[in-house]
């Protein structure tokens, strides 16, 4: 029995482009907490930080913008309780949930985190002029845009 042959692109696919780019930016933010000294911090807790609002959220909520399992950030948000960065506490619009907030510790390590978001923004803006680093941004937005709609078009039919 022979085996077909994989079609193949002429380019480097856009989606390996965009993943390597957001495996870059994921292990830079881990090793600029490093070193402003949160040794306690991995690849993995990005996903919290990325997905918990200033006020709080719930884990459920936080999965479902984040696209993995509940269990998953339970998981995670465990971590970072048990590192001081997170805290668990009643939900005041649901008793029966729990909302995740930042510990005092944890202001200052996502406080970290922000500041040097804002400091990439600065220098990705310097490199490649503001202009096309704003269209890149955009073109980015909405291709995420054009594929959730393709999908919601493909499950409506």
């Amino acid at each position: 029995m022979s085996r077909g042959e994989l079609p193949r692109l002429d380019r480097k696919p856009f989606i390996a482009l965009v993943d390597r780019a957001n495996r870059a930016l994921q292990a830079d933010m881990v090793r600029t907490e490093h070193r402003d000294g949160h040794l306690e911090l991995k690849p993995a807790h990005n996903v919290v930080f990325a997905t918990l609002t200033r006020d709080g959220s719930r884990a459920a909520d936080m999965a479902a913008r984040a696209g993995i399992t509940r269990q998953s950030m339970g998981e995670v948000i465990r971590e970072l309780v048990a590192l001081d960065i997170l805290e668990m506490r009643p939900d005041p619009e649901d008793g029966r949930a729990k909302l995740v907030t930042y510990t005092e510790h944890g202001i200052e390590v996502a406080s970290d985190g922000y500041n040097h978001l804002k400091d990439l923004e600065e220098r990705f803006a310097a490199e490649f002029g503001e202009e096309d680093y704003n269209t890149a941004r955009d073109v980015l937005a909405r291709i995420a845009d054009l594929v959730d709609r393709w999908f919601e078009e493909q499950a409506a039919s």
